[in-house]
């Protein structure tokens, strides 16, 4: 199944089922205490706290959203992006637990046909009425639901206070030789490859206060969210998001301009590249310009980082730019406002890389005999005042100083 036709049948599935369709909202959210857009539910934030009526007590979306906490994870792992499509349905003060797993349950294994043996289910550790349903409800075996703490299984709030609750993941189990093969691994919650979560439904049923108090919520609301890159990755049949029809031509544009034979240390350069591209290009096309602060500076920070994947890629200067046409082919239809970015982001990136490749030259001969001299005194630290002079001398950004050293 193409990414496309799982789009429209989520959209169309519940919209069949009594949800309103509602559009994608911006990647930078009218909100001061969020950077970016990183959930499905940040637009409905006033609708779960009770401060706004819902246009409908359900709704349905495909959001686009951005979220930099895995950043170091992208090209590494099979399953992380910056940039990413989030499918979901929304209840407010409607159905609640049993609904949302029935629905998720029904669209999974009868619309989209997924073998119900290879899904595995985690619940927050004290959520008993969530297990119950997907044991005694939905027939799924105690060996495959898994409880685990806040870090896994509760969800928000988005910034210091709003909505939150306990959550319920949904993950597809790719085989056990896909797994770390270590004797403590955690199975859903461990970063290896054999799980991939491809839906959280999150039941909003609490207020965070500013001090860290929950209270109840008047009503019990429901937000969830899928992964539109993971579950295409499982209905493909592929190991990565990146050998999806979403990446393909990206990947594929990649590997050939790189002068290489690509080996298997490289394809993280090149997932980096091809995730990165196209984080830019979206960010480019709701109006940021790179800059040193606030979300400038992130979308900076990302377009640094693929310009330094594509020097270890032996790109050709320039190359970079010309990425974002085949990530146009792929999305444009759906999102024509990357289409009308085309121009900016050509002058843009070309821009960046120009300046950041004498930057970078500079720096990494630096940092790289710090780095021998470090190891040939049998020292593992990197001095701070040598960060320091990278970042104010060279312009080197301690971050990537971080990720190199």
């Amino acid at each position: 199944m193409k990414a496309s036709d799982l789009r429209t049948r989520y959209l169309e599935f519940f919209e069949a089922r009594d949800h309103k369709r509602l559009p994608s909202s911006p990647l930078v959210p009218n909100d001061p205490t969020l950077l970016f857009t990183s959930a499905g539910m940040v637009q409905f934030k006033d609708y779960f706290a009770g401060r706004a009526t819902a246009p409908h007590p359900h709704v349905t979306t495909c959001q686009k959203c951005f979220r930099t906490t895995d950043i170091e994870n992208v090209g590494k792992t099979a399953f992380h992006q910056t940039f990413f499509e989030m499918l979901g349905n929304f209840s407010f003060g409607g159905y609640f637990k049993e609904g949302a797993i029935d629905l998720a349950w029904e669209f999974l294994t009868r619309e989209l046909s997924i073998d119900a043996s290879k899904l595995w289910v985690s619940v927050y550790q004290d959520d008993d009425e969530a297990y119950d349903i997907w044991h005694d409800v939905v027939g799924i075996p105690p060996e495959r639901i898994v409880r685990l703490g806040k870090k896994h299984n509760w969800w928000g709030p988005v910034g210091n206070s709003g909505p939150c609750g306990p959550d319920s993941e949904i993950h597809y189990d790719t085989g056990i030789e896909n797994g770390c093969g270590q004797p403590d691994c955690q199975g859903p919650a461990c970063d290896c490859n054999r799980f991939s979560e491809i839906w959280n439904l999150v039941f909003m049923q609490y207020e965070a206060q500013e001090d860290g108090t929950l209270v109840p919520l008047e009503k019990k609301n429901i937000d969830t969210g899928m992964g539109l890159e993971r579950t295409t990755t499982t209905l493909q049949g592929a190991q990565t998001n990146f050998e999806t029809d979403l990446f393909r031509s990206v990947v594929e544009a990649i590997e050939a301009a790189s002068p290489k034979t690509l080996t298997k240390a490289d394809m993280v350069y090149r997932n980096t590249i091809a995730d990165h591209v196209r984080a830019v290009l979206f960010l480019l096309s709701e109006g940021l310009m790179p800059s040193n602060e606030r979300q400038g500076y992130v979308l900076r920070r990302i377009l640094r980082r693929a310009i330094r994947a594509g020097e270890q890629l032996e790109l050709a200067p320039g190359s970079l730019a010309t990425f974002i046409e085949p990530v146009i082919d792929t999305m444009g239809s759906i999102y024509p406002e990357i289409v009308e970015s085309r121009d900016l982001a050509h002058r843009l990136i070309t821009r960046e890389e120009e300046t950041f490749r004498r930057t970078l030259r500079d720096g990494e001969r630096r940092l790289n005999k710090v780095l021998d001299e470090l190891t040939s005194s049998g020292e593992a630290v990197l001095p701070g005042d040598t960060a320091f002079e990278l970042n104010d001398t060279y312009g080197f950004p301690l971050e990537m100083t971080q990720e190199i050293a």
